[in-house]
């Protein structure tokens, strides 16, 4: 290998592991990185976005639809806490990923140099860090062996994000380092003893529920889920925000089980006399606050299958724990014979009914909601990919969107389990740079929006959406911080503190980046707007006003307060 700077042996790693795109903000700590990626131009580009929280959005979006860790480039201190939010967002989402940040030199290191941080302490790996594995490069020969690691560490067991950070110094210091080979992630099986064990548990049960969802699914393992839960009839609830896991369109479907969740599947869960989490974490989304299924020791027998040895047992104690990649896990659960005659073929058929029945909603006007989601359903293409952030708002988007398997299109749902504003922009435009023929769909809320808004700028700078793939923004503007206005309603009813907001123009706003802007009042607007939009030869975003009222899929502040009122006499 002939000799070259550190940095440009960095982007040949990247290469070397597939990775053909980078998200980030350019800082002068990693001049000789960004020289790399114009050396390497035809192999790789690196995308400069506004703000590090998008590109860190933007590598985790790339990590959830491609399988292999997203990678985020950002300057040191500011940009490396900017990024943070992604990095934390593809922890709690078990996404492959791999944060590079710039430092000082070496020769100013612990004199707190500027912007100086000791990234192994901010984002350190312990019971509660914000990655896997932390590290400072500071060997330029050593450039191969550390991506290589970062790359093996995000992809082993349960997936997730890796931070390098890489010396001003370092990056300019000549080395002849060859680089190695792809990382791939190890393939575990499930045990026999085990999956005998679980076919046991299955003769035995009379009301058994699948929770599927997690990272770590591919098209093949979600046809598998498929034919195990046909075999046995088994009804599968897909985990909070990972709705495209099983097909929703699907007889067996029995809905998402999150926030918003459909109160009669809330109540399956609890009769069930036998849960088979499939992948997901059973975090406190997935498990209602851990209510549905108590703690630790759940009332259903419980058998647990995770990608991640620490994960199993960490807070459940369930029946049966396997270890297995998801990509595996369920091509051993279909080869489990069942009998030919199974006792809750029933209970499967009414899980499918009550979800069903959820996916109807009376009308609300002016602007209903249910009826703008549905529409987007109807109209859109069927590999479209569908971002949100966090806000009642995706509740809709949750509740009325039926979600393609993996084993059609891909991933179709990017959403984060974090909890984290500003995710879905970003998100529907990295989509839109890395899937140029497939429609992405963001719905964001007027305060989720504007965390990450200026990411517009990103998509007219890289002509995303304007091909046959669309680019659409969905802005729903009540005027509020909602979900924490539904709250403070709840415990302080009618002490509004905080929550209100003062929104711009979202068409002129969208205007001023190049994009096309539709404002929608009443219901009977939208459908035209959002055809337009999949005609239109450039990015699209849609201003929906909304009621302040209208705060959920379910209830409107109005019954919130005054249920709130009674409750606290007052």
């Amino acid at each position: 290998m002939s000799s070259r700077v550190a940095g440009h042996a960095l982007v040949e790693a990247l290469v070397a592991q597939g990775v053909d795109t980078c998200f980030g903000v350019p800082g002068e700590s990693f001049l000789a990185v960004l020289d790399g990626f114009h050396e390497h131009r035809d192999r790789i580009r690196f995308i400069a976005c506004r703000q590090e929280g998008g590109a860190a959005f933007m590598a985790d979006a790339q990590g959830k639809l491609s399988g292999r860790p997203g990678v985020c480039l950002v300057t040191r201190g500011p940009g490396a806490s900017n990024a943070a939010v992604g990095l934390h967002t593809a922890l709690q989402d078990s996404t492959p990923m791999v944060l590079l940040v710039g430092q000082v030199a070496s020769d100013q290191r612990d004199r707190e140099a500027f912007q100086e941080v000791d990234y192994r302490q901010m984002f350190g790996p312990g019971t509660l860090g914000m990655a896997k594995w932390a590290a400072q490069i500071d060997s330029a020969d050593r450039v191969p062996e550390y991506v290589a690691r970062a790359f093996h560490t995000a992809l082993q067991g349960r997936p997730g994000p890796v931070v390098l950070a890489l010396p001003e110094d370092m990056l300019v210091t000549p080395t002849q380092a060859a680089v190695l080979p792809r990382a791939e992630a190890a393939a575990a099986w499930p045990a026999p003893g085990p999956l005998r064990d679980l076919r046991r548990l299955l003769l035995a049960a009379r009301r058994p529920l699948v929770i599927a969802g997690g990272s770590g699914w591919d098209a093949e393992a979600c046809s598998a889920l498929q034919r195990f839960a046909e075999n046995w009839q088994l009804p599968v609830g897909c985990g909070f925000r990972f709705q495209d896991t099983f097909d929703n369109r699907h007889p067996l479907y029995a809905g998402d089980v999150g926030i918003g969740l459909n109160p009669k599947l809330a109540a399956r869960v609890r009769e069930a006399d036998l849960i088979i989490a499939l992948g997901v974490r059973l975090g406190e989304m997935t498990t209602g606050g851990y209510t549905l299924l108590d703690v630790p020791r759940p009332a259903q027998k419980l058998v647990h299958v995770h990608a991640g040895a620490e994960e199993l047992g960490r807070v459940y104690h369930a029946d049966l724990l396997l270890q297995s990649s998801m990509a595996l896990a369920a091509k051993s659960l279909e080869t489990l014979a069942a009998p030919p005659e199974l006792p809750w073929r029933a209970w499967a058929e009414s899980a499918q009914a009550d979800y069903r029945a959820n996916l109807e909603a009376p009308a609300v006007g002016p602007l209903d909601l249910a009826q703008v989601m549905k529409t987007v359903q109807r109209l859109a293409p069927a590999d479209s990919v569908y971002t949100n952030g966090a806000g009642n708002f995706s509740g809709w988007l949750h509740r009325y969107v039926q979600y393609h398997g993996l084993q059609h299109h891909g991933r179709t749902q990017l959403a984060p389990t974090s909890g984290a504003m500003g995710y879905g922009l970003p998100a529907a435009v990295a989509a839109a740079i890395l899937c140029p023929e497939r429609t992405a769909i963001n719905v964001a809320g007027d305060g989720d929006f504007l965390m990450t808004g200026q990411e517009l700028a990103t998509a007219t700078a890289q002509r995303a959406g304007r091909g046959r793939g669309k680019l659409i923004s969905i802005v729903v503007d009540n005027g509020s911080y909602g979900t924490i206005r539904m709250h403070q309603e709840r415990e302080y009813p009618a002490r509004v503190s905080g929550t209100e907001l003062a929104n711009p123009d979202f068409t002129m706003f969208a205007g001023a980046f190049g994009w096309r802007g539709a404002r929608v009042e009443r219901t009977e607007q939208f459908e035209p707007a959002f055809a337009d939009a999949l005609a239109a030869d450039r990015p699209t975003l849609l201003h929906l006003l909304l009621d302040t009222d209208v705060i959920t899929t379910r209830t409107s502040l109005q019954a919130i307060r005054q249920s709130a009122v009674k409750r606290l006499g007052s």
